[in-house]
């Protein structure tokens, strides 16, 4: 494969023509979740599989109609077939899991098959009396969160961020994200883990569905229960290697309700000029603070505080009008909607996003403000050309997949987006 039939990684906004992108299709580990075990898997809910990956796969064909689309399992069976990193995988889960008696079965397996029991699971061989007497099921556990992509790693500009992941339960996800991209030929980029680099104090953690980038020199953060301001301050320093000034704009999030996971939750671009919002905690907290970083070259030039996200990209001359998610001056709907991902949408391309269609007050406002609304199966049946609309949200059902606790921003990690013409 020659240097120009690599995928060169190319993420400099949010909202720029999609070319490239990662997901995960969830399968066998979603429903390998109980009751029991769901909060520890991070889960408040379980999912039920059959009805999800439907409305997975309509999800999955509108973005193969707008973009390149690649399979976290497809790429890890590609990168198990050489022996070496196959083992240097193993080596690296076993010693973060601490199940070395695991490593000695799994070596064993088939690219393929290890490739699924990494993500699926595996289960505990029981064959001694502590094993027995073990109500766990699985001594490698499944990964259910995978398929919000997002997370384990993202892309700025054009290295890819490998995250430090607030629960353990998620390291694998960044371990497999890490070695894709570290091994597997289609991919001509640098791994960088910000936090192993730089922070010191062993607090740090930082994931990808906070880091948000506006535009090349201004990017987006959550200070939020998965993202600490150690781990922020770890991309600091990462983001003083690079060249010109920098603008980070931070807002806290409240670590409950659990629907605020991520900055994303609550705040999303649709088009150059307009971001989707959860009006009550971005426009109005007084108890969360925005703060705006200005890096100079290698160093921070300053620190204050500013009134809200869409007031201090005002202040860059990014002048985006903020549209509620929810019913506007109705909190009982916007906190509904919020909570099933209302404010998670992403961009195919500038003013052509896709998100749930169950938050249907969300999307009476989206088509107050221009946006035609399209439902993913009426594209996929072909009774309506998507592209004969400048302006559109493509609705996918989302009842099930809702229940993950994320949206169509959190299932995908873009590679390459076409520049945006400011």
């Amino acid at each position: 494969m020659t240097t120009s039939d690599k995928i060169q990684i190319n993420i400099n906004s949010e909202i720029g023509e999609l070319e490239q992108v990662i997901i995960h299709t969830p399968g066998a580990e979603v429903e390998n979740m109980t009751p029991e075990n769901a909060a520890r898997a991070l889960y408040s809910d379980i999912l039920n599989l059959s009805v999800a990956l439907p409305e997975y796969n309509e999800f999955k064909l509108i973005l193969q109609m707008f973009s390149d689309v690649y399979d976290v399992k497809e790429l890890l069976v590609d990168v198990l077939k050489d022996e070496k990193v196959k083992m240097n995988i193993i080596s690296r889960i076993c010693k973060s899991e601490a199940v070395d008696d695991v490593c000695k079965i799994i070596s064993d397996y088939s690219h393929e098959k290890l490739a699924t029991q990494l993500i699926e699971g595996v289960e505990m061989k029981k064959d001694t009396l502590t094993k027995y007497l073990d109500n766990e099921r699985f001594s490698l556990h499944p990964l259910p969160n995978f398929f919000f992509t997002r997370d384990a790693s993202f892309s700025l500009k054009d290295k890819v961020m490998i995250s430090q992941m607030a629960s353990k339960v998620r390291e694998r996800e960044s371990l497999i994200m890490e070695a894709i991209f570290d091994y597997h030929p289609r991919f001509s980029t640098q791994t960088v883990n910000p936090v192993k680099i730089f922070d010191k104090s062993g607090k740090a953690s930082i994931e990808g569905g906070d880091v948000i980038i506006a535009r090349e020199d201004i990017f987006l953060s959550g200070i939020s229960a998965r993202t600490t301001s150690q781990g922020i301050d770890a991309l600091l320093e990462y983001m003083k290697t690079l060249p010109g000034t920098k603008h980070l704009i931070l807002q806290e999030l409240p670590y409950q309700p659990e629907s605020f996971i991520h900055l994303d939750m609550v705040f999303t671009f649709l088009d150059r000029d307009k971001c989707m919002i959860f009006e009550p905690l971005i426009m109005h907290s007084s108890r969360h603070l925005t703060i705006h970083i200005i890096i100079e070259g290698n160093k921070v030039a300053q620190i204050n505080e500013e009134k809200n996200i869409p007031a201090a990209l005002r202040q860059l001359g990014m002048d985006v009008e903020p549209i509620v998610c929810g019913k506007p001056d109705d909190i009982y709907i916007m906190e509904r909607e919020q909570w099933q991902s209302g404010a998670n949408f992403f961009a195919l391309a500038p003013g052509k996003v896709i998100g749930y269609g169950r938050n249907v007050h969300t999307m009476e406002n989206l088509h107050r403000h221009g946006f035609e609304i399209i439902k993913a199966k009426d594209i996929l049946k072909r009774k309506v050309d998507i592209h004969a609309y400048d302006k559109f949200v493509v609705t996918i059902a989302g009842d099930e997949l809702s229940r993950g606790g994320g949206g169509a921003r959190c299932m995908t990690m873009p590679l390459s987006r076409k520049a945006i013409n400011w």
